[in-house]
């Protein structure tokens, strides 16, 4: 079952989920938002956190399996980009939904009005 589809891009169930199980931790999206500021090393979102450096590498694997952000190597360094297509993506969805409740209200609001 495809979940949405904008600009030729499909995603799937799957891919919908994973997008918003990665933004249900406080700590994920913490770091989204760092990276889609600034791109970041490893090393220095994990001294922004009181976690082990494991703990925040985990966190960031569960954000690239989402698509949200990006890793690449920078000489020694892993380096964190956030992924502002995968934002757009998840808001795309969200309006989508919101369009739907909303035209669900409306019908309700009408049928109200006339009793």
């Amino acid at each position: 079952m495809v979940a949405y589809q904008a600009q030729q891009r499909t995603l799937s169930d799957d891919e919908v989920d994973r997008i918003f199980r990665a933004l249900a931790d406080a700590t994920r999206r913490d770091i989204v938002r760092r990276t889609l500021t600034e791109e970041s090393s490893i090393s220095d979102l994990a001294h922004r956190y009181e976690m082990s450096f494991a703990a925040v590498q985990k966190h960031i694997t569960v954000l690239e399996g989402a698509g949200l952000v990006t890793k690449h190597r920078n000489g020694r360094e892993r380096r964190i980009r956030g992924n502002p297509d995968a934002i757009r993506k998840a808001q795309t969805l969200l309006n989508a939904y919101e369009r739907l409740w909303r035209g669900r209200i409306d019908r309700l609001d009408a049928l109200l009005a006339e009793d």
